[in-house]
C-alpha cells in the first residue's frame, strides 16, 4: 500500500510503499490481544419452534384462553432435580437390606418402627455378600468392632462373652469420651461444680475488692480451681515435645517417644470446642499407652470456659498436666484474645 506524504519544507507531497498499520485507540484498563490469538466462539443455533399443529388447539382468544390459562396457572414446571427423589429410591433398592447400626452390634434401636433402617437380622444376612478376610483388625486391636454384623469381617468377631472381646487392654489410646459424652455436653446437660463454686467466690470477692485484679483470685477461690495434684512431675533431665499443631498428633507422638522423648503434649485445643462435644476437637487430647507422662495444651480467652474445659478433661481423661496456650499467633486465636493476645491482659491470666 503506497501512503502519502507533505513534506513541510517543500511542500511536496512524498510517497511510501511501507504498510499502513491500521490503529485503533484503546479503552483505558482494557488489553490489546492480537488477532492470532483471539478464538473465536461459535454463536449458538436459535431454538427451533415448532408451528402448531391445529390452530383449535391453541385457543388465542375468548372463553377457551381463559379456561387454559386458568389451569396452567397452578401448576408449577419441575427444576433440574425434579427426579432426584425416584433415583434416590432406586438407589436404595439396588443396594438391598440396610441393617441398622444398633441392631448390627446386638442393642435395641431406640427409633423402633421410626427407624429408616432394616431390623431384619436373618435377610440381611442372606443377601450380605462373603467376608474379605479370616481377621478383623479392630478386634485384634480393639478387642471388638463397633460394626457389629455390618463388618465385611464379621466371621471373624468372637462370639458374646468371650474373653477377649471383653478385655480392656487391648486399647491403645485412652482419653476417648465416646458419643453419648458428646451429645451430652452439647445438650448443655454436663455440670461443673468445682469451676460454678470458683466462679461464685470470684464474684463475691470482686465486689468486696478482696481479689487483687493483677495477682488473681485469693487463696480460698484458687483452692476450689486447683484439683488436688497426683504427684509433681520431675522435669529435670527430661526432654518435652512441646505442642505442634496440625503436626504433633498421635502417630506423630509414638514416633518421637520411639527416639527418646520423654514428656509429651497434645496439640492446641480449643476449649470452646470441647465443651461443644466438637469430635474433631476430643480426637486432640487422645493419649497412647506408651506416652508416660501426657498433658493437654488449651487454648481460649475466657477463665470460665478454659475453667471448665480443664475440669472435665482432669476428670474424664488421662492426664497428666494442661497446658495453657499464651503464644499462639495465629489470626483464628489471636484475634479472639486467645493465644499471645492472653499475655496483654494480666488480670484475665491471673483470674485463669
Amino acid at each position: 500500500m503506497t501512503i502519502a506524504t507533505t513534506d513541510n519544507s517543500t511542500g511536496a507531497e512524498v510517497s511510501s510503499d511501507k504498510p499502513q498499520v491500521e490503529r485503533t485507540e484503546a479503552e483505558r484498563g482494557v488489553a490489546q490481544i492480537k488477532a492470532e490469538y483471539q478464538i473465536q466462539r461459535r454463536a449458538e443455533p436459535t431454538p427451533r419452534i415448532e408451528p402448531a399443529s391445529d390452530a383449535a388447539d391453541a385457543p388465542a382468544s375468548g372463553e377457551g384462553a381463559v379456561e387454559a390459562a386458568g389451569q396452567g396457572a397452578g401448576k408449577r414446571s419441575g427444576g433440574q432435580h425434579q427426579n432426584r427423589r425416584q433415583k434416590s429410591k432406586a438407589a436404595r433398592a439396588e443396594r438391598g437390606i440396610r441393617l441398622c447400626g444398633k441392631t448390627a452390634v446386638g442393642e435395641v434401636c431406640p427409633l423402633g418402627d421410626k427407624c429408616t433402617y432394616s431390623h431384619d437380622v436373618a435377610g440381611y444376612l442372606a443377601e450380605k455378600e462373603p467376608d474379605l478376610g479370616p481377621s478383623c483388625v479392630n478386634i485384634d486391636v480393639y478387642g471388638k468392632c463397633r460394626y457389629g454384623l455390618r463388618c465385611r469381617y464379621a466371621g471373624a468377631h468372637p462370639a458374646a462373652g468371650d474373653e477377649k472381646a471383653e478385655s480392656a487392654s487391648q486399647f491403645y489410646a485412652h482419653n476417648d469420651v465416646g458419643k453419648d459424652m458428646q451429645i451430652r455436653l452439647r445438650k448443655k446437660q454436663i455440670r461443673f461444680p468445682r469451676s460454678d463454686e470458683f466462679e461464685a467466690i470470684w464474684e463475691r470477692e470482686a465486689k468486696e475488692g478482696i481479689c487483687d485484679t493483677v495477682k488473681g483470685p485469693s487463696d480460698e477461690a484458687r483452692e476450689k480451681r486447683q484439683r488436688t495434684r497426683r504427684g509433681q512431675i520431675d522435669y529435670r533431665g527430661k526432654t518435652y515435645l512441646a505442642p505442634l499443631t496440625t503436626v504433633g498428633n498421635l502417630p506423630f507422638r509414638r514416633i518421637c517417644k520411639g527416639y527418646g522423648v520423654d514428656i509429651t503434649c497434645s496439640e492446641m485445643a480449643i476449649a470452646g470446642n470441647l465443651l461443644q462435644g466438637q469430635q474433631s476437637e476430643w480426637a486432640l487430647v487422645k493419649r497412647h499407652k506408651s506416652e508416660a507422662i501426657f498433658g493437654v495444651q488449651l487454648a481460649g480467652n475466657s477463665a470460665s470456659v478454659l475453667g471448665k474445659a480443664a475440669e472435665l478433661i482432669s476428670s474424664e481423661c488421662e492426664v497428666d498436666f494442661i497446658d495453657l496456650n499464651m503464644g499462639c499467633p495465629i489470626d483464628m486465636v489471636a484475634n479472639n484474645g486467645g493465644g499471645s493476645a492472653l499475655l496483654s491482659q494480666p488480670r484475665k491470666i491471673g483470674r485463669m
